[in-house]
């Protein structure tokens, strides 16, 4: 069975059945004045996002990325050309009925 594709009127009408959800559960809606943002002083709140811990120092890994790049300078052995094969041709005539097979490398 083919799922319909949703449109715009159909996005609409579930967000405002559940906001309407919420609000019947007792849900309160917080008004935001106009140009009012999530900055404080101007800044991202980030301690929230989990960057608390002080920087740590990286792992050198300078001699795994030596050996990836001397993976790709080193030329693996050549496949040998594989010789191609003859092709079968029809020759036609001016008005189009064949005449002969020919053979083209």
């Amino acid at each position: 069975m083919i799922k319909s594709k949703t449109t715009k009127r159909d996005t609409r009408e579930e967000l405002e059945s559940l906001v309407d959800q919420f609000i019947k559960q007792n849900g309160t809606i917080q008004q935001v004045n106009m140009g009012e943002s999530g900055l404080v002083d101007g800044k991202y709140n980030t301690s929230h996002i989990g960057f608390n811990e002080p920087k740590q120092d990286r792992t050198p890994l300078n001699h795994v990325v030596a050996a990836i790049q001397q993976r790709k300078h080193t030329k693996s052995p050549t496949i040998p050309a594989v010789k191609k094969r003859p092709k079968k041709k029809i020759i036609y005539d001016d008005f189009g009925d064949p005449i002969r097979w020919v053979w083209e490398e």
